[in-house]
């Protein structure tokens, strides 16, 4: 009877450990921003590992590693399929780390679940930070977007939500409490069926205990690539005035609120004496735009445009016949300028992941004088003075735009780079 009373008793032992599992153990443990490699000597792993894996050789006469988990998750900046990437050969690294020390037998099991961007996270974050820019309208957003009528592009309409400022802030103070993985290391009590009985307790362990003596593992690090503040400016040329010899160059800088600023120049200053062939045209413009529509949406300097600008111009064309001059011969740019201004509407689209076309036509107003001329005995001699006063189209502009910026790329169809 004693021996039948002996063997129900690890029978049942059995049976709990199988069913119900028993505590967890952890550490903390760091990574480099954007490294894979668990480095010792860094953020204290040494100590940290050190401390584990003396329980584990410790403990191994009363439980047994039974499962290494790793649960990896992000911030919501950075790419799904980066973060994942990172999230895993973090995961691998620690395995593999356990595994040399002779901790992972075939009986131990190894998981790793990667969570995404961690939304809810994030909410908390925010709810729980008075500081957060505009935070009723953010946690009105964050609710959408964790709704099921969530927005295509989540990321984007953070990112402008209020000009960005919100985005900034997050970005700073609470995105860095995101970026983290949790390693769980589970054991199997060998007897834990027989100290619930000894104090009186239900015969069940729940598998979530964590033992006092041991705080649960986190492993925080950054997963996204993006150490610098998100800035977008676009470098561009216009190709029809490439195509017209008379090159130029442009910038464009977002500002916040869907508004960006920019800048042109052109300078083209051919001449064939021999001939009487001139062909130069100097001057810029300045401007602004509001930009609107769904891909302005999903990214700054992408979408529907409208804008204001305005700007100086002198030129001198001649082809061998009569010669057209604006401005004052002789004089600086400022003093034999024309005038230039007006409204415009354009549209750009992505090309590749860093350029862009744009397509812009403008109308306004281009006024100064101008003067006429004709080449005679090696001298060129003055006709008439004209005054130009022209209302209409005023801009043409089918510019190639380089993507400068943290953060200022084009992404494919369904989010993937």
């Amino acid at each position: 009877m004693k021996q039948f009373g002996i063997l129900l008793l690890y029978v049942l032992t059995g049976f709990a450990v199988a069913c119900y599992g028993g505590a967890r153990d952890s550490v903390t443990v760091h990574f480099r921003q954007s490294h894979v490699e668990l480095d010792p000597g860094f953020g204290g792993n040494g100590a940290a590992l050190d401390s584990i894996f003396s329980h584990l050789e410790a403990d191994s006469t009363h439980r047994s590693l039974k499962e290494v988990r790793v649960t990896g998750g992000a911030s919501p900046e950075g790419s799904v399929r980066f973060n994942r990437y990172l999230s895993e050969r973090r995961a691998e690294a620690i395995f593999e780390a356990i595994g040399r020390r002779g901790f992972l037998g075939d009986s131990v099991s190894t998981d790793f679940v990667f969570l995404g961007r961690d939304w809810a996270g994030l909410r908390a974050l925010v709810e729980n930070d008075p500081a957060v820019p505009y935070r009723a309208d953010v946690l009105g957003l964050l609710d959408v977007i964790m709704s099921d009528n969530a927005p295509a592009h989540p990321l984007a309409r953070l990112k402008v939500l209020h000009g960005g400022e919100p985005y900034f802030y997050m970005y700073r103070n609470l995105f860095p409490q995101l970026r983290e993985s949790r390693l769980v290391l589970e054991y199997a009590d060998l007897l834990p069926f027989v100290h619930k009985m000894s104090t009186g307790s239900a015969a069940r362990i729940p598998v979530d205990i964590v033992t006092p003596d041991h705080p649960e593992l986190t492993i925080t690090a950054p997963v996204y690539p993006l150490t610098c503040r998100p800035f977008y400016m676009g470098l561009k040329t216009n190709l029809l005035y490439d195509a017209l010899a008379l090159p130029n160059i442009g910038a464009e800088f977002y500002v916040g609120k869907n508004w960006s600023v920019f800048a042109d120049w052109m300078y083209g200053w051919w001449d064939r004496d021999r001939t009487h062939h001139y062909w130069r045209a100097y001057g810029g413009t300045l401007g602004a735009r509001r930009w609107f529509g769904s891909k302005a949406a999903e990214k700054p300097l992408t979408g529907h445009h409208l804008g204001v600008f305005a700007g100086v111009v002198t030129y001198d064309f001649e082809l061998g016949g009569t010669g057209y001059m604006g401005g004052i011969p002789g004089r600086t740019l400022w003093d034999r300028c024309n005038l230039i201004c007006g409204i415009e509407y354009g549209y750009s689209m992505p090309v590749a992941r860093r350029l862009n076309l744009d397509f812009t036509i403008g109308l306004g107003y281009l006024g100064g004088k101008y003067y006429k001329y004709v080449p005679r005995d090696g001298y060129y001699e003055w006709q008439s003075t004209h005054r130009l006063n022209w209302i209409g189209p005023v801009k043409a502009e089918v510019a190639l735009v380089w993507l400068i910026g943290c953060d200022n790329y084009n992404r494919k169809k369904g989010g993937r780079l």
